[in-house]
């Protein structure tokens, strides 16, 4: 944890700021440990300052230990003023993509002479090459929902619910060790496939259709995020054709991933192997993007991203093709950016299962 604050404080340097107020909560967790659902990181030259209130009295003592602590039952921003830790300071950044217009105004309400500074991508910018313990964890992560997939998989059969393939994800993601989901599994069957982030429904899965499943867990916080699709029963030509563009597509992306590429570079490389097929506009997302503390991170790995990757980046690589009349298809991996290459971190089966 010193090493990021020392980053950050380097990065306020550059930026001009006295002070910086981490509000997100997954920033909040990378800079200080606290794993809480309520709190400030406020970061000086001089201390990282973590606010809570009493529910994590013992958690915060227990996660934040490089952190002076106050436990306060008043106002985050107010127990800011109380304390006087902005006191001289003159220019102070925050997180504009977490406080709204109502908490700004309440900051230009209890501190008058200080010159607020809305900031992007403050810490994101230092978290974005992970370090082998946080790609470790990404790992695990990965390695459950590997499990998962082979466990899943023979539950899949016509006159299934979609929702309850969904439930069943959740509680297999626990019960092989994952904290949480990463976010909601994503159970797309049929036409609905055609849906990249389809809410898993009470249609019943039926034969002949594809079957996309998007899902994640967390290992220590960290993220895992895969995708795979199968068809139940048989499989067109069409379902087959598609499964094959995109299966080429994804290699194509492992292949070209390397230090100092493009995000548009590399997203380019798998979306110009769907072009030419002729499939080019049923790619309606980028090909991926970062993971970490958060499900989305960067770097994104889309056509209007000019981002370098770096070594030591955790990305996803999810092309899908989705054809309205036939259906979806996605195969998505956690990739590590190595000085070769790249590492796959995921590895479920990527051929095309028919069940």
């Amino acid at each position: 944890m010193s090493s990021r604050l020392a980053r950050l404080r380097q990065e306020m340097q550059d930026r001009g700021l006295e002070a910086f107020l981490v509000s997100s909560l997954p920033n909040i967790r990378y800079l200080s440990g606290f794993t809480g659902s309520h709190g400030l990181c406020v970061v000086t030259r001089a201390e990282a300052v973590l606010i809570t209130d009493s529910r994590y009295a013992r958690q915060s003592r227990m996660e934040a230990r490089r952190c002076r602590r106050i436990i306060t039952a008043f106002g985050l921003f107010e127990t800011v003023r109380a304390d006087g830790m902005l006191k001289m300071r003159r220019r102070v950044g925050f997180e504009s993509h977490h406080v709204s217009y109502a908490q700004y105004r309440s900051l230009k309400r209890l501190f008058p002479r200080v010159s607020f500074s809305g900031q992007t991508d403050v810490v994101e910018e230092i978290a974005l090459v992970k370090d082998p313990v946080e790609v470790e964890s990404i790992r695990k992560a990965a390695l459950i929902s590997d499990r998962v997939f082979a466990e899943i998989v023979p539950l899949i059969r016509p006159g299934v619910m979609e929702a309850e393939i969904a439930a069943e994800i959740s509680y297999l993601l626990k019960s092989h060790g994952g904290e949480r989901d990463a976010f909601e599994p994503i159970v797309a069957s049929g036409e609905r496939a055609v849906l990249p982030h389809a809410r898993p429904t009470e249609k019943r899965i039926r034969r002949g259709e594809m079957v996309i499943l998007d899902y994640g867990t967390t290992c220590n916080g960290y993220c895992s995020d895969i995708t795979r699709t199968v068809v139940v029963g048989r499989a067109s030509r069409r379902a087959r054709e598609m499964y094959a563009l995109v299966l080429d597509a994804h290699a194509a992306a492992i292949a070209a991933a390397r230090a100092g590429i493009t995000a548009r570079e590399l997203d380019a490389v798998a979306r110009e192997r769907l072009r030419l097929a002729g499939y080019g506009r049923y790619f309606v997302h980028s090909l991926g993007h970062g993971i970490g503390l958060s499900i989305h991170e960067r770097p994104r790995i889309s056509p209007l991203s000019t981002e370098r990757l770096q070594v030591g980046s955790v990305v996803t690589f999810e092309p899908g093709l989705y054809v309205p009349g036939v259906g979806g298809v996605r195969i998505e991996d956690d990739v590590v950016l190595t000085g070769t290459g790249c590492r796959v971190l995921s590895g479920a089966p990527r051929e095309l299962m028919i069940l």
